[in-house]
């Protein structure tokens, strides 16, 4: 009791403080360095005016309450009254009713930030605010990071009793996380590797991650301060001797291993990231020799999701045809994470392996089947799909919800790695149950089915579909049939994106792009069966396709990008840019690992943008809307500095040379390369012309061992020299 009453001492106490009352305003004020100057996360608005701010807010809190709790704990020993204070209270009870009472006033700080931030939030995201997103934001990004803090500051004084000393540890330890350990999201404590965050989508993946993150350290720091709690100073006695002396209660250092090793097991046994080979020109399970009497006849799969958990359980089975007279050993490819419970071989249990070795995502299940011509191998498996270790500080692909699901190959069933096709393909029936709100939508031209509504309110789905792996999609979205370019069109988006789609025309925008590039281009290979699904994937970095289905990234569509100028003049036109992508970036792909180079996707595709524009709203909204603002940007880019004199950009810290040298690619890419074309497009006689050769070179034979455009194929297709293409100098 007499611990209780001196907690809430301390916390008046603490509470009456100048020192303490700045640390609270400036801690209440930071997240507003998320949305100027420190911005880890992008893209879409929750990245941009919730993650960031909330990050920002966590780093900045967690190294003020660390400041403060030096002061805190040097008060004492300033104001000379340390032997006083020890006689009348045990300085390691006072130890814990100050740590108490920190990180009481930090959860108090923490509740006032986020009645603050809001409103705040809720204008600056607008309709994709979302409350449960808001409340874990800030709990986890940025309330946790507050206790972590004060436990690391007070832990480095309770060891060395010196105020100057203590803040040089603490700032080494903040120092690390923010330099050598940011790219490890275990590592950086302070400030969680968050890439992105949803919009349109739920986030709970990454909330885990952050969360079990944050825990981890927690129980370290809470092990670390335990120790240098036994060790501060009694009696006049030195580091040693009050810790021998303090230690004679064995619960204290039990307590402090307990912590340490709670720590150290949830860092080295963390269910989120896998072990795969980080040499990412390895290929080895690719290079597995396929089994040459031995062919799959076909294969199912029943997998049950659970929404709640982010787990999945399935049973898959597959037809095998062995005509070698002996046994086989046959190998599956399974998403780190999932755990074999059963294999049976024509209904009896049958000798597996699953390997330690993984690699791209992927372990190997090796399974014996008999010498007998026909067999029938089941597969239970299930568990928590881990991601690729190499893109650790990307997570989130894995997301499993109530609001979206993607599982790709091995992380929906078993994927087959040795055993050749029978007749050409794996033909396969897959069915998955779903909460009734979800949509299922096969990757690819399979469509799935509702065969059966069970009464706890889940679907079970259906589709038939070939390949030995393959990829499933379902969430709460919202379909809309179009038709265009001569194919029926299945556009998916998700349900809270419903208003930004309608306000930027979404269907008009996909019917205007499809007939206009259908008809200057060609058709789109992997739309060219009659029918094209475009899904609304969760943000992920980037987009791809395959017969029948194409993906659309959701930060294509945000309100931040349909605002961007550099891409149209308007949510319409912004919407017309990122769809012209399906043939300027997918159909045809480009090399884009040289940032310096003016050459890319973009440019095709902004000058694509600008061609629709002019054919909508004619040639003076054209001329003022696109090439007036190309003209001015390139103009200022060849006056830019850096550019006449690239020396000097080389000399600037790392950090101004990429700011820099963002700024100037998006002005080559996406207004010197357009105006080179516009240019090119009047050298060889127009419009038509221009057509003509990009519908050739979009429709040109692929080379397999580099299948990408070049600007010289171009230049070529045009009949023309790098030289003609130059700009003048003043535009």
């Amino acid at each position: 009791m007499r611990g209780i009453r001196l907690f809430f001492l301390e916390l008046r106490r603490l509470l009456k403080s100048r020192i303490t009352w700045l640390v609270i305003f400036l801690t209440v004020l930071s997240p507003a360095a998320g949305l100027f100057l420190y911005k880890p996360a992008s893209s879409t608005m929750l990245s941009i005016y919730l993650a960031n701010p909330s990050i920002a807010g966590g780093l900045t809190g967690g190294v003020l309450f660390g400041l403060l709790t030096v002061y805190e704990l040097d008060r004492a020993g300033r104001s000379c009254t340390e032997v006083l204070l020890n006689a009348a209270v045990s300085p390691l009870r006072m130890a814990m009713v100050h740590l108490a009472a920190l990180i009481g006033t930090a959860a108090l700080t923490l509740a006032a930030v986020m009645t603050v931030w809001l409103p705040v939030s809720r204008a600056m995201i607008g309709s994709v605010f979302d409350a449960g997103d808001y409340v874990l934001a800030y709990l986890i990004f940025m309330g946790l990071a507050l206790p972590l803090g004060i436990l690391a500051a007070a832990a480095a004084f309770q060891f060395t009793c010196r105020s100057d000393l203590s803040l040089v540890l603490f700032a080494v330890f903040a120092g690390l996380s923010l330099t050598v350990w940011a790219e490890n999201w275990q590592f950086c404590w302070l400030n969680p590797s968050v890439w992105a965050l949803s919009d349109d989508f739920s986030n709970l993946r990454i909330y885990r991650s952050a969360a079990y993150m944050r825990f981890t350290w927690l129980a370290g720091l809470g092990g670390v301060w335990t120790l240098s709690w036994i060790c501060i100073r009694q009696y006049g006695k030195g580091l040693w001797g009050s810790f021998v002396r303090n230690a004679r209660r064995i619960y204290r250092p039990v307590t402090a291993l307990l912590l340490a090793g709670c720590s150290v097991m949830a860092f080295v046994g963390q269910p989120m990231v896998d072990r795969s080979n980080p040499d990412e020109t390895v290929f080895s399970l690719d290079e597995i020799p396929y089994l040459e009497e031995v062919v799959c006849s076909g294969r199912s799969a029943r997998v049950f999701p659970d929404t709640s958990a982010g787990t999945v359980a399935g049973q898959a089975a597959y037809q095998f045809q062995n005509t070698s007279g002996k046994k086989q050993k046959v190998d599956f490819a399974v998403t780190p994470g999932y755990r074999i419970s059963s294999v049976q071989v024509n209904g009896k249990d049958a000798i597996y392996e699953l390997g330690d070795y993984q690699e791209y995502n992927e372990a190997v299940l090796e399974v014996e089947i008999p010498e007998e011509k026909a067999a029938e191998v089941t597969v239970e498996y299930g568990g928590f799909p881990r991601e690729n270790r190499n893109m650790s500080s990307m997570q989130g692909s894995r997301e499993i919800s109530r609001e979206y699901l993607c599982l790709e190959n091995a992380a929906l069933a078993p994927r087959l790695l040795n055993v050749q096709p029978d007749e050409g393909m794996y033909p396969a029936v897959i069915e998955i149950t779903l909460p009734d709100s979800m949509t299922v939508i096969p990757f690819g031209t399979a469509e799935a089915e509702i065969v059966k509504k069970q009464d706890n309110g889940t679907s079970t789905w259906r589709y038939q579909d070939h390949g030995t792996g393959g990829i499933v999609y379902a969430g709460d979205y919202i379909r809309q049939d179009i038709e265009a370019g001569g194919i029926d069109i299945e556009l998916y988006y998700g349900r809270s994106h419903q208003k930004i789609m309608e306000t930027a025309g979404a269907a008009e925008a996909v019917k205007t792009v499809v007939d206009y590039c259908t008809e200057h281009y060609g058709t789109l290979a992997f739309g060219s069966g009659g029918s094209l699904k475009l899904i609304q994937s969760r943000v992920s970095g980037g987009g791809y396709a395959a017969a029948g289905a194409s993906l659309l990234d959701e930060t294509d569509f945000t309100a931040a990008n349909l605002t961007d100028s550099r891409k149209g003049a308007g949510y319409g036109e912004v919407m017309i840019h990122e769809l012209v992508h399906q043939w300027w970036g997918l159909g045809c792909m480009f090399d884009n690992s040289d940032g310096t180079d003016p050459w890319s996707a973009e440019g095709l595709t902004v000058y694509t943008t600008f061609r629709i524009a002019e054919k909508l709203y004619g040639e003076e909204y054209a001329e003022k809307n696109y090439l007036e603002q190309w003209r001015q940007a390139a103009e200022e880019y060849y006056l830019n500095f850096y550019v006449r004199n690239p020396e000097y950009l080389a000399a600037l810290p790392e950090d101004r040379q990429l700011e820099i040298s963002n700024s100037l690619e998006y002005v080559r890419q996406y207004c010197e390369m357009p105006l080179k074309i516009r240019k090119a497009e009047e050298l060889v006689g127009g419009e038509e012309a221009m057509d003509q050769i990009l519908c050739s070179l979009f429709s040109r034979e692929l080379d397999p061992a580099y299948p990408y455009l070049t600007y010289q194929d171009f230049l070529d297709a045009c009949g023309l020299k790098e030289e003609d293409l130059n700009l003048d100098q003043n535009i």
